[in-house]
């Protein structure tokens, strides 16, 4: 159906105000990131034209051994909580489409399962997972913080990495069972494979994630594994908030994620509309 002229000038109006919403945070950050503790609170939004950007901050920061420390932490839990995910969840999103599971729990019932445990909230099992933790003397590693984020991000992999093995051409995988490959073969050279847009995708969701994860990080962290969100969050001194380092630190938060999501956009898209390839 063709537009009428004001139909699509509120749509581009709608998608500017959505664009602006959505790219301010990012604006925000930048241009406190660039001022100067004098100028935090000035009405001056534009660098170089209203007042004159600053480098210090950023290097400050990236000298920081607090930050570099952080920076350091939060790369190490994201990398290692996405691979153990990613990798338990293509197993189980497999597992679920290739096998027709006649007990108790049948596959839709599993499926639902994991589906409902990705929107509990963290919230409501901190105390407990907090007790275990520190009955396990596992409170400030790295260990503690990969196991949280396992534990909530394999649900994700599962129910993407389900519905991308579901949309492949089902005719290959038996065609090859027939020929008498094993369920392994067929797994990692016909399936795997034909996912890969999916297993990119859920990937960098999953890192993005555990990346910006806060509640955990915030309470099982004390000085030896703080991450970059709670490094943020302590951007507090006694003479109030640093404006100036919370944009500094904000962006090195948001920047990562953005990058890698530019970086794997083709993979993004096939993966997130399930890459259904048809036979």
């Amino acid at each position: 159906m063709k537009l009428k002229w004001y139909e699509k000038l509120i749509v581009y109006v709608l998608l500017i105000i959505f664009a602006i919403w959505a790219f301010f945070p990012f604006y925000w950050a930048f241009v406190n990131s660039v001022k100067t503790p004098s100028q935090i609170f000035q009405k001056a939004w534009i660098p170089i034209l209203q007042f004159k950007p600053t480098l210090h901050n950023w290097k400050v920061e990236l000298t920081t051994p607090s930050v570099l420390k952080a920076l350091k932490n939060s790369t190490i839990v994201a990398l290692i909580s996405t691979v153990i995910a990613v990798f338990l969840g293509t197993l189980v999103g497999f597992a679920l489409t290739a096998f027709e599971y006649k007990g108790f729990f049948k596959n839709t019932d599993i499926y639902i399962f994991f589906l409902t445990q990705r929107i509990l909230p963290p919230a409501v099992v901190l105390i407990p997972i907090y007790i275990i933790m520190k009955n396990l003397h596992l409170l400030d590693t790295v260990w503690a913080l990969v196991i949280v984020n396992v534990t909530f991000n394999i649900p994700m992999a599962v129910v993407i990495m389900r519905e991308m093995f579901k949309s492949l051409p089902m005719e290959t995988l038996e065609a090859a069972r027939v020929d008498g490959a094993s369920w392994g073969k067929i797994f990692t050279s016909i399936a795997l494979p034909l996912a890969t847009p999916g297993l990119v995708a859920t990937s960098m969701i999953i890192f993005s994630y555990v990346w910006n994860e806060f509640i955990f990080a915030l309470s099982f962290s004390f000085t030896k594994v703080v991450t970059l969100p709670v490094i943020v969050a302590g951007t507090q001194q006694n003479r109030g908030i640093e404006f100036w380092y919370v944009g500094t630190r904000a962006l090195l938060v948001m920047i990562v994620p953005v990058v890698l999501s530019l970086l794997a956009q083709r993979y993004l898209v096939k993966g997130l509309t399930f890459g259904a390839v048809k036979g």
